[in-house]
């Protein structure tokens, strides 16, 4: 895509932290660097998000999260977890509309980065919970 920044970082038209490379995938450094090590894996294809996924470039871009993760855990022995997040759409937070997946070390629960899940469990009957899970297993394909 002409305009999109991660197409420029994989192309090497924009400087960036590589971290990885092979032919599939390109990871980098977040500039934000939300805690110590927090890196981006992005598709060398642009696709915006994880709707316009095919399934084999699904398996060799999520593959290699692994690998990068082991590298990050090396790395930083004193990380104690990592949250890998993949956000999609403006709502979601996505705000580069190439996909991306973020890596997050995490060394301690005050290192500035947060996930809440609401628990909302009993909003729902159970037959109200199986026609949402037949909704969505009817548009598996």
């Amino acid at each position: 895509m002409e305009n999109c920044i991660f197409c420029k970082i994989a192309a090497g038209e924009i400087p960036s932290y590589k971290v990885y490379e092979d032919d599939v995938v390109y990871a980098f450094l977040d500039l934000s660097q939300v805690t110590q090590g927090h890196t981006l894996v992005i598709p060398k294809k642009h696709v915006t998000d994880i709707f316009e996924y095919d399934e084999d470039l699904a398996s060799a871009v999520f593959a290699r999260i692994p690998k990068i993760a082991r590298a990050l855990e090396t790395a930083f022995p004193e990380m104690a977890g990592l949250n890998i997040l993949n956000n999609n759409k403006e709502l979601a937070y996505q705000s580069v509309f190439h996909s991306h997946v973020h890596l997050i070390p995490r060394y301690e629960k005050t290192d500035d980065f947060s996930v809440h899940f609401g628990n909302h469990e009993g909003l729902h009957n159970e037959d109200e919970m199986k026609a949402i899970a037949k909704a969505i297993a009817k548009q598996v394909k």
